[in-house]
């Protein structure tokens, strides 16, 4: 791997560097293909071209490796073909040559390679600038190479090997400097730490930055990073600390409607606190997957097959699916109410004596507003797709029960081929890390993990936030808190209570594949992958169909009836049909094949072992 980033960029930025956008002007630059190693890094305008190339690494969609993260964890199911599939990362047999872990430990050590040089840069011209604005601009473009730096090593200690890997803190003038060992996991730590702890104490806030520089990285993300850290060290002390001061100090809020946070209507709202920029401005001179393309590729993978165009490379677990089904709904919050088609049996709808539809006003919403953003259930009806009804805009074949929204542009077209016929393209933001994440790791500080019954109330104070943006019933006794007069479940809470329903719950309803493995990680963290594929395996599903009315003719005003099959689904009670044994025993691979020390991080990559003579070497 180091061999290649050595042939391809050794010494100088003459990388594809582009617009890091979403924001239409941030970080404009000419692109430095034809400057020499000589005449570089003079100015402060080269160092904010080097930059611009730190976050385009972030862009990398190796970095996050989002579908084969999500199907390592319990969340999903990966594509086409129940019940049977050959995903290695689903049934936990992926090994050091597959390609996940390889792809994604080059992406991460080019974006350290360079951070390196910027780093480097900066700390050699600083003092050079002729004044104090200019040396003051100098040092936020430091923190915010050391910022990506720390992030880029933060999800190598946090994604592979236990944490231990090489560390590399300068740039390297030959080859065989590439070529570092094995640092111990907590050395890896001190060292991205120390990076994150200069970034807070020298970045600005979001709001201090330009309006053509969204997007770039900020005292409040670097806080929400050392909060995770500790967090997913068992420090919960320390992990609080950060935590609450990205609460109070950063003038973060959460966003009215869940939904924004999920497609390109508003992006950088005031619940982001670091997000991954995308555009619709395809750039025809890249290819769809390159990292300095202005457009993401995840819609493809996400979307449904058929005429959105997707490839569903995975869809949600059963298990998430009735979580989803069964979210209980505020009856207290006027947006649960709305105004539905009467339908008949057949899925068609009652007409009037003028050939009208009869509609049913004030109807109870059926899903919660959490589900209707984060997927799309076929008998939906209050949340359309790509223009249509859920089940006309969608195949809900082969077994596939229900399909993403999130990365996909459901929302603002009939379908992801008329966005591009053949090629991936979003402007959907990739968000890392927004405010709800936040409140939810800082309940469970409080309450340490459910050991601690003094932060119950505190605790749920925070999660129940997260719920009533969504509309959903709050947990606790009526009249308590913070929303006396919402409906709440009416359960007195233990910490272990609590602990039970960030896990199995809130944290999976509301993060949903989002992040850098975010699930992933909560269950490794936790301690109950095992368990949870083990609990999983055992559970078994009723199918049934959804009758609806397909999509109308031209110049007709109704379809005719149509019927999705084996698209509801239920899980078995013993009572409640036959079970569908194409959907029995999901994950049940998984919890044969699954153990900690051979899938609970990825393995340092076959490739790095191959390439580096020192790897094993005493640091």
């Amino acid at each position: 791997m180091k061999k290649i980033i050595f042939k391809k960029t050794v010494l100088v930025m003459v990388l594809a560097i582009t617009c890091f956008t979403c924001s239409e002007s941030f970080l404009e630059e000419t692109n430095p293909n034809n400057i020499s190693t000589d005449s570089f890094w003079k100015t402060l305008g080269d160092l904010d071209t080097g930059l611009t190339s730190v976050y385009n690494a972030l862009k990398n969609g190796n970095v996050l490796r989002t579908v084969d993260e999500y199907n390592r964890s319990d969340m999903t199911y990966p594509g086409w073909g129940r019940p049977s599939t050959t995903n290695d990362y689903y049934l936990q047999t992926f090994n050091n040559s597959s390609d996940a872990p390889n792809a994604k430990w080059a992406a991460l050590y080019t974006g350290i390679f360079r951070a390196n040089q910027v780093i480097a840069a900066t700390n050699k011209l600083m003092g050079t600038f002729g004044s104090a604005e200019s040396e003051q601009h100098a040092v936020e473009i430091l923190a915010q190479a050391r910022a990506l730096r720390g992030l880029f090593y933060f999800y190598l200690h946090t994604g592979f090997n236990k944490g231990a890997v090489p560390i590399i803190d300068f740039v390297p003038e030959n080859e065989a400097e590439f070529y570092q060992p094995i640092s111990p996991e907590n050395k890896v730590q001190e060292f991205y730490m120390a990076d994150l702890e200069f970034a807070l104490e020298n970045l600005p806030t979001k709001e201090e930055y330009a309006d053509n520089e969204l997007g770039r990285i900020t005292k409040g993300a670097a806080a929400a990073l050392l909060g995770k850290s500790y967090l997913y060290d068992g420090d919960y002390i320390k992990a609080a600390t950060y935590f609450k001061s990205v609460i109070e100090d950063y003038n973060y809020r959460l966003t009215p409607d869940i939904g924004s946070n999920f497609t390109t209507r508003d992006e950088f709202n005031e619940e982001s606190i670091l997000e991954i920029a995308y555009s619709l401005k395809f750039n025809g001179e890249l290819g769809a997957f390159e990292e300095a393309q202005t457009s993401s590729p995840l819609n493809f993978n996400f979307a449904p097959a058929g005429t959105p165009a997707g490839y569903r490379n995975l869809y949600p677990a059963l298990w998430l699916n009735m979580l989803y089904r069964n979210e209980k709904v505020d009856t207290k919050d006027p947006r649960n109410f709305v105004n539905q088609p009467v339908l008949q049996a057949n899925g068609l709808p009652v007409l009037d004596a003028n050939g009208n539809r009869v509609m049913a006003v004030n109807v109870q919403r059926v899903f919660s507003l959490r589900t209707s953003a984060s997927i799309a259930l076929p008998d939906d009806l209050d949340t359309p797709l790509y223009q249509l009804t859920s089940a006309q805009g969608a195949q809900y074949n082969n077994g596939e029960h229900s399909y993403w929204r999130k990365y996909t542009n459901w929302d603002i077209t009939d379908s992801e081929k008329s966005i591009s016929a053949t090629t991936p393209r979003s402007g959907v933001n990739i968000r890392l890390i927004r405010l709800a994440d936040v409140y939810l790791m800082y309940a469970e500080c409080l309450i340490k993990g459910g050991t601690d019954a003094s932060g119950v109330d505190e605790a749920l104070r925070y999660i129940n936030k997260v719920r009533r943006r969504s509309g959903v019933r709050l947990l606790g006794l009526s009249g308590t808190g913070e929303y006396p007069s919402n409906d709440h479940d009416e359960k007195t809470y233990t910490a272990k209570e609590v602990m039970n329903h960030l896990m199995y719950v809130e944290r999976p309803l509301e993060l949903s594949a989002e992040g850098n493995a975010i699930r992933f990680l909560d269950l490794r963290r936790w301690g109950i992958l095992k368990q949870r594929f083990q609990e999983l395996a055992t559970k078994r599903y009723v199918a049934s169909p959804y009758p609806f009315e397909t999509k109308p003719e031209s110049g007709k005003q109704v379809g005719d009836p149509g019927t999705k099959f084996d698209a509801l689904i239920k899980e078995y009670d013993g009572t409640n049909g036959v079970p569908f044994t194409k959907w029995d025993n999901e994950h049940g691979e998984a919890a044969t094949n699954y153990n900690d020390n051979a899938y609970g991080y990825w393995p340092i990559p076959s490739s790095e072992i191959t390439a580096n003579p020192k790897l094993y070497d005493t640091p």
